[in-house]
């Protein structure tokens, strides 16, 4: 995400009006998006595509840009700016996220779901990375995207940009790709199984390796039968366990190789110097999750207070966001999208075959 905007602090009174009048409005603009959400939620879409698979980042992040707009054009932006917070809200809904990952879903999950997951995440995250250096990615973008689209779509999006520091045109932008690009996915996916003869395993491990959104995943699987439906929802529930791991890695070789300036030596004291310490909270999080000690699952407090923290950190990149910087990005970051949405789903197809095809089948 940018840096915190300097002047957007409490040691300067002459700011506190401005903050205030911020954080009102994206609070105003938060419930808003929230009521889009629950009435989309509800209703069904063409091609029997449910309203919960358009995620409510998408319609938090439309609003703040035309929050953006009409603060712009009424020249108030800069005096609400203090109150527009989305790095605090983005690291606040991260650690309460780790409250709902347990590490016991990969010894509970089958074999063959930890199986497929160590395989799509390491081939699709290191595809993603080199075919986005290929196009001249900023390495934080790559970063976002190959993460998205390797793990489990928006939510590892969201933990990969707070683990690089990521801009947040970045994020909006990867995420409204993995929306987009999942709805015609969540219904090509049940006809192309389906033309293909696939088993019901075979075809729910596809659908939940390959589609990157969990209520898209869902949807195909419903579409194509509940065996495929309870496969599918299990294949993503078990990449989802990684987004911790992965996470922490990556903000590990963001400090030590990527961000480290050619004349310093790595050394502990840089490394925690550098280091995003809310992932530590993430990872902490998980723990006490999967010991059971916290629950920040379906319907708790902690997930209410995650999902309006996400809420408010997307209200605010929209209204940030630069309309030139997502210019600049221009149509490559699409075009590696979609290859690496290609790439995803031919080896999603291939692993689950052969895992519940041949080596792990459940019929």
């Amino acid at each position: 995400m940018a840096p915190v905007n300097k002047h957007a602090t409490f040691s300067q009174p002459s700011q506190l009006p401005g903050f205030f009048a911020g954080l009102a409005i994206v609070l105003l603009l938060a419930w808003l998006a929230w009521q889009v959400t629950t009435r989309v939620y509800t209703i069904q879409l063409p091609f029997g595509i449910p309203g919960k698979a358009l995620e409510y980042p998408l319609w938090a992040a439309a609003l703040g840009v035309v929050g953006n707009f009409l603060l712009k054009t009424f020249k108030i932006h800069e005096y609400v700016r203090p109150g527009i917070r989305s790095e605090l809200f983005l690291k606040i809904g991260l650690i309460l996220l780790g409250a709902s990952i347990s590490f016991t879903t990969l010894a509970a999950a089958a074999g063959g779901a930890v199986l497929q997951g160590v395989i799509m995440i390491t081939s699709v995250f290191f595809f993603a990375w080199w075919l986005g250096g290929k196009f001249h990615l900023d390495d934080k973008l790559r970063a976002v995207m190959a993460t998205a689209l390797a793990v489990c779509g928006v939510s590892a999006a969201i933990a990969a940009a707070g683990s690089v520091v990521a801009k947040k045109e970045q994020v909006a932008y990867v995420t409204t790709l993995i929306i987009l690009f999942a709805l015609p996915l969540m219904v090509i996916a049940p006809l192309l199984a389906s033309w293909l003869g696939l088993p019901q395993d075979v075809a729910g491990a596809w659908f939940g390796g390959n589609i990157d959104t969990t209520a898209a995943v869902v949807g195909a699987g419903t579409i194509y039968g509940e065996e495929a439906q309870t496969v599918a929802s299990i294949i993503k529930a078990t990449q989802n366990a990684f987004i911790g791991l992965v996470t922490f890695f990556l903000a590990l070789y963001f400090v030590v190789v990527v961000e480290r300036k050619p004349d310093e030596r790595p050394s502990i004291s840089l490394v925690w110097q550098r280091f995003p310490k809310f992932v530590l909270g993430f990872v902490l999080a998980s723990v006490l999750y999967t010991l059971g000690w916290i629950d920040g699952g379906k319907g708790t407090v902690i997930e209410a207070i995650k999902n309006w923290s996400f809420l408010l950190a997307f209200v605010c990149m929209g209204l940030e966001i630069s309309t030139g910087q997502l210019k600049e990005m221009g149509w490559s970051p699409v075009i590696v999208f979609l290859l690496v949405t290609l790439f995803n789903t031919a080896l999603a197809l291939a692993v689950a075959w052969v895992i519940f095809g041949i080596l792990w089948p459940l019929g």
